[in-house]
């Protein structure tokens, strides 16, 4: 849309913001440069040294695992996550293609990140549709994948914005199937379901400390397990396959995926305040959600009788009696203004004219160009509940630093869309 918003009457009176307000970006405490400055003044600034041992010992210990290998991003620990279970399942153990020929289920409401590694290794994703519950992996839709493709053997789970899956379900689907279950917790580090982490479910589970999470190294992530031989696995595989001996010997293929001691010092520094970040995204979306009472939002839902999430990212969905006319095609959107009714794509516009980012819900995997001739299973033939959270949802501002002042200065921008 070209129509200058400031100029709607909604709008009008309503003043520029002075300062951004960003989605969500890394906050430092200053504990991080002591951990910093230590390898720095040891010299340890490879991909070795105490902040690495530190950080594998607090992630694993928090998440309640044995073995964590830190690696140099939450898809890195994918992909060695989605080959130790492929070569475990089809024994290929030499990598370059271990998933070659198998189809693997996968959630559809996610990052791309997150079904790459399934690619790189040579399968083929099968896209899971999500429950209108948690947004999360449908177990309905899940247990009719078995039933279309019996032989699958891997599942690769997402909890959603911080928000745990309906893990009973699914952990006991895989079983009944004799599949494993690896967990992308790359957003959900903190969050607990029946008391437990999530991280802790899987047979393998990835975290990630992009610079958007919960706990940031800037970048890097974990690869976690009960498993002693997988973690040492992953760890020969994150440094080059390298075998014991006094040369250089491969009998493998590996990569260069092992943490900087520099990125876990960040992280060593960041882990003393997890708890205090995950207490003011909690603040943040219980605002939003007592502000929007009374309009046609509701919030990115979850089981309060079984989980804690971590409200890494607070979003909303318009109800569909509340939604503004909408079209979207690959790279483009229209909307057209409706008295009383709005959607996430006027939203979206309206904000980052006053410099408030937001984003909209990640578009599911079965509708990117990429992935368009993937399979996708919903619960219920003809009904695609990812594709209608995706049109109908927005993700909030949820910055950890951002003011109450600045939360009301989006709350506020929210309501007159609907004016």
């Amino acid at each position: 849309m070209d129509k200058d918003i400031t100029k709607d009457k909604r709008f009008s009176d309503l003043k520029q913001f002075t300062e951004r307000i960003p989605l969500a970006i890394p906050h430092m405490h200053g504990d991080e440069i002591r951990y910093v400055q230590d390898a720095y003044e040891t010299d340890w600034v490879t991909t070795v040294g105490e902040n690495i041992n530190e950080v594998e010992h607090m992630t694993a210990e928090y998440v309640g695992l044995h073995y964590g290998v830190a690696l140099s991003s939450g898809t890195a620990a994918l992909h060695l996550a989605i080959r130790l279970a492929a070569d475990n399942i089809y024994h290929s153990d030499l990598g370059d293609g271990s998933l070659r020929g198998h189809k693997v289920f996968c959630s559809d409401m996610t990052f791309a990140a997150t079904v790459n590694p399934i690619v790189y290794e040579g399968g083929e994703p099968v896209f899971i549709d999500s429950e209108y519950e948690t947004w999360n992996m449908d177990p309905a839709a899940l247990e009719k994948a078995f039933s279309v493709y019996p032989d699958v053997k891997l599942v690769v789970l997402v909890h959603l914005y911080g928000i745990p899956a309906k893990l009973d379900e699914i952990r006991s689907i895989c079983n009944a199937h004799g599949a494993l279950l690896v967990e992308d917790a790359a957003e959900s580090l903190g969050a607990l379901y029946k008391g437990r982490q999530t991280g802790s479910f899987g047979d393998y589970t990835a975290v990630s400390f992009n610079g958007n999470k919960i706990i940031t190294g800037s970048t890097g992530g974990m690869f976690l397990t009960n498993n002693c031989e997988a973690a040492d696995r992953v760890r020969k595989w994150s440094t080059q396959a390298r075998d014991t001996a006094a040369w250089y010997q491969h009998t493998e293929i590996g990569y260069n995926y092992r943490m900087s001691n520099i990125v876990a010092g960040i992280i060593r520094g960041q882990w003393e305040h997890i708890e205090e970040h995950i207490s003011r995204k909690k603040e943040i979306y219980t605002r939003y959600k007592k502000a929007f009472q009374g309009l046609p939002v509701r919030m990115n839902p979850y089981d309060a009788e079984n989980c804690e999430p971590n409200f890494w990212l607070s979003c909303i969905q318009i109800d569909p009696d509340g939604m503004c006319p909408q079209e979207r095609t690959d790279t483009d959107s229209r909307w057209e203004s409706s008295g009383g009714k709005s959607c996430p794509d006027e939203m979206m516009t309206v904000l980052k004219a006053f410099h408030v980012e937001s984003r909209p819900i990640w578009k599911p995997m079965h509708l990117q160009p990429i992935y368009h001739s993937n399979k996708f299973i919903s619960s219920e033939t003809g009904n695609e509940n990812d594709t209608d959270i995706f049109q109908r949802g927005l993700c909030l501002p949820s910055d950890i630093g951002m003011s109450d002042a600045e939360q009301d200065k989006v709350i506020d921008v929210i309501k007159r869309c609907f004016g």
